[in-house]
Protein backbone atom coordinates (compact mmCIF):
# COMPACT_ATOMS: atom_id res chain seq x y z
CA UNK A 1 0.00 0.00 0.00
CA UNK A 2 3.07 2.10 0.70
CA UNK A 3 3.31 2.96 -2.94
CA UNK A 4 -0.04 4.89 -2.58
CA UNK A 5 0.89 7.09 -0.38
CA UNK A 6 2.57 10.51 -1.53
CA UNK A 7 6.12 10.80 -1.57
CA UNK A 8 6.24 13.91 0.61
CA UNK A 9 3.55 12.42 2.89
CA UNK A 10 5.66 9.23 3.32
CA UNK A 11 8.88 11.25 4.18
CA UNK A 12 7.36 13.82 6.55
CA UNK A 13 8.48 12.53 10.00
CA UNK A 14 5.99 12.59 12.68
CA UNK A 15 5.93 15.57 15.01
CA UNK A 16 8.70 15.60 17.94
CA UNK A 17 6.07 16.61 20.71
CA UNK A 18 3.12 14.12 19.74
CA UNK A 19 6.39 11.63 20.09
CA UNK A 20 7.39 12.67 23.62
CA UNK A 21 3.19 13.32 25.16
CA UNK A 22 3.06 9.95 23.72
CA UNK A 23 5.63 8.11 26.04
CA UNK A 24 4.15 10.46 28.22
CA UNK A 25 1.08 9.10 28.89
CA UNK A 26 1.83 5.81 28.77
CA UNK A 27 4.47 6.26 31.96
CA UNK A 28 2.91 6.67 35.85
CA UNK A 29 4.00 9.85 37.95
CA UNK A 30 4.85 11.33 35.02
CA UNK A 31 4.56 15.11 34.57
CA UNK A 32 4.33 16.53 31.29
CA UNK A 33 5.38 19.91 30.04
CA UNK A 34 5.74 18.72 26.59
CA UNK A 35 2.06 19.99 25.09
CA UNK A 36 1.36 23.56 24.68
CA UNK A 37 -2.75 23.77 26.03
CA UNK A 38 -3.62 26.23 28.99
CA UNK A 39 -4.12 23.59 32.02
CA UNK A 40 -7.51 26.80 32.46
CA UNK A 41 -10.98 25.42 31.83
CA UNK A 42 -12.90 26.89 29.28
CA UNK A 43 -15.08 29.88 31.06
CA UNK A 44 -18.43 28.90 32.35
CA UNK A 45 -20.09 31.62 30.17
CA UNK A 46 -18.27 30.46 27.19
CA UNK A 47 -19.21 26.73 27.71
CA UNK A 48 -22.54 27.81 28.46
CA UNK A 49 -23.11 29.41 25.06
CA UNK A 50 -21.90 26.70 23.00
CA UNK A 51 -24.53 24.71 25.04
CA UNK A 52 -27.13 27.20 24.78
CA UNK A 53 -26.77 27.19 20.95
CA UNK A 54 -27.34 23.39 20.92
CA UNK A 55 -31.04 23.57 22.71
CA UNK A 56 -31.99 26.32 20.39
CA UNK A 57 -31.13 24.26 17.80
CA UNK A 58 -28.24 25.88 16.02
CA UNK A 59 -26.94 22.95 14.57
CA UNK A 60 -27.12 23.89 10.69
CA UNK A 61 -24.19 24.55 8.85
CA UNK A 62 -23.52 28.62 8.78
CA UNK A 63 -21.52 30.78 6.08
CA UNK A 64 -18.50 30.04 4.66
CA UNK A 65 -16.96 32.74 6.16
CA UNK A 66 -18.93 32.33 9.61
CA UNK A 67 -21.27 33.60 11.55
CA UNK A 68 -21.90 37.44 10.43
CA UNK A 69 -21.99 38.19 14.58
CA UNK A 70 -18.68 36.49 15.35
CA UNK A 71 -16.74 38.38 12.20
CA UNK A 72 -18.57 41.50 13.37
CA UNK A 73 -16.40 41.03 17.12
CA UNK A 74 -13.05 39.52 15.33
CA UNK A 75 -13.18 42.90 13.42
CA UNK A 76 -13.71 45.06 16.67
CA UNK A 77 -11.07 43.02 18.06
CA UNK A 78 -8.47 43.31 16.27
CA UNK A 79 -9.59 47.04 15.54
CA UNK A 80 -9.61 47.80 19.45
CA UNK A 81 -6.42 45.70 20.70
CA UNK A 82 -4.31 46.13 17.78
CA UNK A 83 -5.23 49.02 15.47
CA UNK A 84 -5.89 46.91 12.14
CA UNK A 85 -9.23 47.81 10.76
CA UNK A 86 -10.58 45.13 8.61
CA UNK A 87 -14.35 45.00 7.25
CA UNK A 88 -16.36 41.87 8.74
CA UNK A 89 -17.78 41.18 5.40
CA UNK A 90 -15.01 40.81 3.11
CA UNK A 91 -11.49 40.49 5.23
CA UNK A 92 -12.43 38.43 7.43
CA UNK A 93 -13.05 34.32 7.72
CA UNK A 94 -13.83 31.92 10.88
CA UNK A 95 -12.21 28.67 10.62
CA UNK A 96 -11.55 25.09 12.20
CA UNK A 97 -8.59 26.26 14.43
CA UNK A 98 -5.68 28.53 13.70
CA UNK A 99 -4.15 25.46 11.84
CA UNK A 100 -6.71 25.38 9.20
CA UNK A 101 -6.50 29.24 8.76
CA UNK A 102 -2.76 28.17 8.08
CA UNK A 103 -3.26 25.43 5.79
CA UNK A 104 -6.01 27.37 3.53
CA UNK A 105 -2.89 30.84 3.84
CA UNK A 106 -0.33 28.37 2.37
CA UNK A 107 -2.64 26.52 -0.27
CA UNK A 108 -3.54 30.25 -1.35
CA UNK A 109 -0.23 31.41 -1.69
CA UNK A 110 1.62 28.96 -2.48
CA UNK A 111 2.68 27.63 -5.98
CA UNK A 112 4.53 24.71 -6.57
CA UNK A 113 8.54 25.49 -5.96
CA UNK A 114 7.58 28.42 -4.31
CA UNK A 115 10.40 28.92 -1.25
CA UNK A 116 8.51 30.45 2.03
CA UNK A 117 11.35 31.93 4.89
CA UNK A 118 10.24 30.50 8.23
CA UNK A 119 12.31 31.69 11.69
CA UNK A 120 13.60 28.39 13.49
CA UNK A 121 13.07 27.59 15.64
CA UNK A 122 9.30 27.66 15.47
CA UNK A 123 6.10 25.92 15.64
CA UNK A 124 6.63 22.01 14.32
CA UNK A 125 3.25 22.71 11.49
CA UNK A 126 5.05 25.29 9.49
CA UNK A 127 7.31 23.36 7.47
CA UNK A 128 5.26 20.45 6.93
CA UNK A 129 2.73 22.62 5.94
CA UNK A 130 4.96 25.08 3.28
CA UNK A 131 5.88 21.25 2.14
CA UNK A 132 2.05 19.76 1.91
CA UNK A 133 1.19 22.94 -0.53
CA UNK A 134 4.06 22.42 -2.66
CA UNK A 135 6.63 24.97 -1.83
CA UNK A 136 9.92 24.87 -0.14
CA UNK A 137 10.47 26.13 3.66
CA UNK A 138 13.45 27.96 3.84
CA UNK A 139 14.81 28.24 7.51
CA UNK A 140 16.13 31.56 9.01
CA UNK A 141 17.50 30.80 12.20
CA UNK A 142 16.93 32.94 14.99
CA UNK A 143 19.93 32.79 17.60
CA UNK A 144 19.35 33.38 21.35
CA UNK A 145 22.01 36.58 21.80
CA UNK A 146 19.15 38.09 19.36
CA UNK A 147 16.47 37.44 21.62
CA UNK A 148 15.05 34.57 18.70
CA UNK A 149 13.95 37.65 16.73
CA UNK A 150 14.16 37.70 13.03
CA UNK A 151 16.91 40.24 11.74
CA UNK A 152 17.12 42.37 8.47
CA UNK A 153 20.59 41.21 8.49
CA UNK A 154 19.50 37.17 8.70
CA UNK A 155 15.67 38.13 6.18
CA UNK A 156 18.13 40.17 3.81
CA UNK A 157 20.65 37.02 3.43
CA UNK A 158 17.69 33.89 2.93
CA UNK A 159 15.80 36.32 0.11
CA UNK A 160 16.05 34.29 -3.26
CA UNK A 161 14.15 35.06 -6.46
CA UNK A 162 11.97 32.24 -5.37
CA UNK A 163 11.42 33.59 -2.21
CA UNK A 164 7.40 34.23 -2.00
CA UNK A 165 6.41 34.43 1.59
CA UNK A 166 7.46 34.66 5.27
CA UNK A 167 5.96 33.21 8.21
CA UNK A 168 6.05 35.50 11.17
CA UNK A 169 5.07 33.15 14.15
CA UNK A 170 5.03 36.12 17.19
CA UNK A 171 4.74 35.42 20.46
CA UNK A 172 7.10 32.37 19.51
CA UNK A 173 6.69 28.89 19.96
CA UNK A 174 8.92 26.99 21.16
CA UNK A 175 11.04 30.62 22.42
CA UNK A 176 8.79 32.58 23.86
CA UNK A 177 10.00 35.43 21.91
CA UNK A 178 8.27 38.71 20.91
CA UNK A 179 9.08 41.15 18.19
CA UNK A 180 8.49 44.58 19.50
CA UNK A 181 7.30 47.53 17.20
CA UNK A 182 10.55 48.72 16.75
CA UNK A 183 11.97 45.20 15.70
CA UNK A 184 9.28 44.60 12.95
CA UNK A 185 9.63 47.91 11.90
CA UNK A 186 13.56 47.16 11.10
CA UNK A 187 12.77 44.15 8.84
CA UNK A 188 9.70 45.71 6.98
CA UNK A 189 11.50 47.91 4.27
CA UNK A 190 13.31 44.11 3.51
CA UNK A 191 10.32 42.63 3.15
CA UNK A 192 8.40 45.44 1.28
CA UNK A 193 12.14 45.57 -0.97
CA UNK A 194 11.44 42.00 -1.62
CA UNK A 195 7.97 42.04 -2.57
CA UNK A 196 7.30 39.33 -0.06
CA UNK A 197 3.68 38.03 1.46
CA UNK A 198 3.47 37.63 5.18
CA UNK A 199 1.67 34.95 6.68
CA UNK A 200 1.75 36.42 10.72
CA UNK A 201 0.96 33.83 13.14
CA UNK A 202 -0.56 35.88 16.21
CA UNK A 203 -2.03 32.79 17.94
CA UNK A 204 -0.25 33.64 21.22
CA UNK A 205 -0.80 37.27 20.74
CA UNK A 206 -3.06 38.13 24.18
CA UNK A 207 0.24 35.91 26.09
CA UNK A 208 2.44 38.80 26.37
CA UNK A 209 4.19 40.16 29.56
CA UNK A 210 5.66 43.61 29.71
CA UNK A 211 3.56 45.18 26.47
CA UNK A 212 1.06 44.47 24.02
CA UNK A 213 1.36 42.97 21.29
CA UNK A 214 2.30 44.51 17.87
CA UNK A 215 1.10 43.14 15.00
CA UNK A 216 2.99 43.79 11.67
CA UNK A 217 -0.12 44.29 10.04
CA UNK A 218 -0.29 47.67 11.59
CA UNK A 219 2.46 49.21 9.61
CA UNK A 220 0.73 50.73 6.70
CA UNK A 221 3.23 49.24 3.87
CA UNK A 222 2.37 45.61 5.36
CA UNK A 223 -1.51 46.07 6.16
CA UNK A 224 -2.33 45.15 2.53
CA UNK A 225 0.26 42.08 1.99
CA UNK A 226 0.05 40.56 4.90
CA UNK A 227 -2.48 38.02 6.15
CA UNK A 228 -3.44 37.45 10.61
CA UNK A 229 -4.12 34.15 11.88
CA UNK A 230 -5.44 34.01 15.00
CA UNK A 231 -8.12 31.87 17.27
CA UNK A 232 -9.51 31.43 20.56
CA UNK A 233 -7.53 28.09 21.77
CA UNK A 234 -4.73 29.84 23.96
CA UNK A 235 -5.30 33.04 25.35
CA UNK A 236 -9.29 32.12 25.91
CA UNK A 237 -8.58 28.31 27.00
CA UNK A 238 -10.13 26.74 24.31
CA UNK A 239 -8.34 24.33 22.25
CA UNK A 240 -11.00 21.58 22.57
CA UNK A 241 -13.27 23.83 20.43
CA UNK A 242 -11.07 24.06 17.82
CA UNK A 243 -12.02 27.92 16.08
CA UNK A 244 -9.79 30.16 14.30
CA UNK A 245 -10.01 33.09 11.84
CA UNK A 246 -7.85 34.85 9.65
CA UNK A 247 -7.99 38.39 8.38
CA UNK A 248 -6.51 39.91 5.55
CA UNK A 249 -7.00 41.50 2.10
CA UNK A 250 -10.41 41.09 0.66
CA UNK A 251 -8.69 39.42 -2.55
CA UNK A 252 -6.71 36.76 -0.24
CA UNK A 253 -9.62 36.22 2.17
CA UNK A 254 -12.18 35.40 -1.00
CA UNK A 255 -8.86 32.57 -1.67
CA UNK A 256 -9.15 31.14 1.38
CA UNK A 257 -12.89 31.02 1.75
CA UNK A 258 -12.50 29.75 -2.06
CA UNK A 259 -10.49 26.59 -0.73
CA UNK A 260 -12.78 26.65 2.57
CA UNK A 261 -15.92 26.33 1.02
CA UNK A 262 -14.75 23.03 -0.83
CA UNK A 263 -12.80 21.04 2.15
CA UNK A 264 -14.17 22.59 5.27
CA UNK A 265 -17.42 24.51 4.60
CA UNK A 266 -17.52 25.97 8.05
CA UNK A 267 -16.36 25.91 11.42
CA UNK A 268 -18.99 24.18 14.18
CA UNK A 269 -21.36 26.05 14.91
CA UNK A 270 -21.46 25.60 18.41
CA UNK A 271 -17.95 26.50 18.82
CA UNK A 272 -18.66 29.85 17.03
CA UNK A 273 -21.56 31.01 19.32
CA UNK A 274 -18.67 30.00 21.96
CA UNK A 275 -16.96 32.20 20.19
CA UNK A 276 -19.04 35.10 20.02
CA UNK A 277 -19.67 34.76 23.93
CA UNK A 278 -15.89 34.65 24.75
CA UNK A 279 -15.34 37.81 22.29
CA UNK A 280 -17.83 39.81 23.45
CA UNK A 281 -17.98 39.03 27.45
CA UNK A 282 -13.50 39.94 26.96
CA UNK A 283 -14.09 43.39 24.70
CA UNK A 284 -17.06 44.33 27.31
CA UNK A 285 -14.95 43.59 30.47
CA UNK A 286 -11.56 45.11 29.09
CA UNK A 287 -10.60 41.12 29.27
CA UNK A 288 -10.69 40.62 32.59
CA UNK A 289 -11.23 36.69 32.36
CA UNK A 290 -8.11 36.68 29.85
CA UNK A 291 -5.67 39.21 31.78
CA UNK A 292 -6.37 36.90 34.94
CA UNK A 293 -4.75 34.03 33.29
CA UNK A 294 -2.22 35.83 31.68
CA UNK A 295 -1.66 37.27 35.49
CA UNK A 296 -1.06 33.51 36.50
CA UNK A 297 1.06 32.79 33.56
CA UNK A 298 3.23 35.75 34.11
CA UNK A 299 4.05 34.05 37.77
CA UNK A 300 4.88 30.79 36.66
CA UNK A 301 6.86 32.60 33.71
CA UNK A 302 8.77 34.23 36.08
CA UNK A 303 9.71 31.45 38.64
CA UNK A 304 10.63 28.48 35.96
CA UNK A 305 12.52 30.97 34.58
CA UNK A 306 14.54 31.81 37.28
CA UNK A 307 14.61 27.70 38.20
CA UNK A 308 17.02 27.35 35.21
CA UNK A 309 18.57 30.13 35.71
CA UNK A 310 19.65 28.74 39.67
CA UNK A 311 20.39 25.27 37.93
CA UNK A 312 23.39 27.19 35.54
CA UNK A 313 21.48 26.77 32.55
CA UNK A 314 21.62 29.95 30.00
CA UNK A 315 17.94 30.60 28.94
CA UNK A 316 16.81 33.03 27.59
CA UNK A 317 13.76 35.16 29.30
CA UNK A 318 10.09 34.06 27.39
CA UNK A 319 8.44 37.64 26.81
CA UNK A 320 5.57 35.90 25.69
CA UNK A 321 3.18 32.71 24.94
CA UNK A 322 3.68 30.11 27.31
CA UNK A 323 6.96 28.27 26.97
CA UNK A 324 10.69 28.46 28.39
CA UNK A 325 13.37 27.18 26.22
CA UNK A 326 16.20 26.37 28.16
CA UNK A 327 19.99 25.77 26.44
CA UNK A 328 20.72 22.39 27.21
CA UNK A 329 24.11 22.27 25.12
CA UNK A 330 26.22 21.90 28.08
CA UNK A 331 24.74 18.69 29.11
CA UNK A 332 26.63 16.23 26.63
CA UNK A 333 23.71 15.50 24.83
CA UNK A 334 21.83 15.55 22.14
CA UNK A 335 18.66 17.74 23.00
CA UNK A 336 16.76 14.14 22.11
CA UNK A 337 19.18 12.34 24.80
CA UNK A 338 18.66 14.74 27.46
CA UNK A 339 14.84 14.94 26.64
CA UNK A 340 14.78 10.67 26.27
CA UNK A 341 17.02 10.08 29.52
CA UNK A 342 14.90 13.26 31.38
CA UNK A 343 11.51 11.32 30.96
CA UNK A 344 12.84 7.70 32.00
CA UNK A 345 14.49 8.41 34.70
CA UNK A 346 12.91 11.45 36.29
CA UNK A 347 9.38 10.90 34.60
CA UNK A 348 9.43 14.69 33.24
CA UNK A 349 8.56 15.10 29.89
CA UNK A 350 9.99 18.07 28.07
CA UNK A 351 10.95 18.53 23.92
CA UNK A 352 13.83 18.39 22.16
CA UNK A 353 14.34 21.85 20.58
CA UNK A 354 15.02 20.01 17.60
CA UNK A 355 11.44 18.92 17.49
CA UNK A 356 11.16 22.65 16.14
CA UNK A 357 13.92 22.46 13.61
CA UNK A 358 17.56 21.86 13.47
CA UNK A 359 18.40 25.10 14.92
CA UNK A 360 16.71 23.85 18.08
CA UNK A 361 19.58 21.86 18.91
CA UNK A 362 20.76 22.82 22.20
CA UNK A 363 17.53 23.40 23.22
CA UNK A 364 14.56 22.18 24.98
CA UNK A 365 10.85 23.32 25.68
CA UNK A 366 9.16 23.55 28.25
CA UNK A 367 5.60 24.49 28.74
CA UNK A 368 4.56 26.46 32.42
CA UNK A 369 0.73 26.10 31.44
CA UNK A 370 0.64 23.88 34.17
CA UNK A 371 -0.02 24.21 38.09
CA UNK A 372 2.27 25.79 40.34
CA UNK A 373 2.33 22.23 41.95
CA UNK A 374 3.54 20.43 39.07
CA UNK A 375 5.68 22.92 38.15
CA UNK A 376 7.70 22.65 41.16
CA UNK A 377 7.88 18.89 41.09
CA UNK A 378 8.90 18.98 37.54
CA UNK A 379 11.74 22.12 38.52
CA UNK A 380 13.00 19.66 41.34
CA UNK A 381 13.37 16.33 39.32
CA UNK A 382 14.79 18.50 36.36
CA UNK A 383 17.62 20.28 38.72
CA UNK A 384 18.39 16.69 40.02
CA UNK A 385 18.99 15.64 36.51
CA UNK A 386 20.96 18.17 35.61
CA UNK A 387 23.21 17.61 38.91
CA UNK A 388 23.43 14.11 38.27
CA UNK A 389 24.83 14.72 34.47
CA UNK A 390 27.41 17.51 35.75
CA UNK A 391 28.80 14.66 38.17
Amino acid sequence: MRKFIAKTVEEMPPSGIRKFFDIASEMKDIISLSVGEPDFVTPWNVREAAIASIERGYTHYTSNHGNPALRRLIARYLRERYGTSYDWKTQTIVTVGASEALDLAFRAVIEPGDEVLVPAPSYVSYMPGVAFAGGVAVPIETKECDGFTVTAQALEAAVTPKTKAIILPYPNNPTGAVMTKEQLAAIVPVIEGSDLFVISDEIYSELTYGGRHCSIASFAEMYPRTVVINGFSKAFAMTGFRLGYAAGSEEMIAAMVKIHQYFMLCAPTASQHAGEEALRHELDTDFAQVNKMVSDYNRRRTFVYNAFKKMGLSCFEPRGAFYVFPNISGMGMTSEEFCHKLIHEKHVACVPGTAFGAAGEGFMRCSYASSMDNLKEALKRIAEFVDECRK
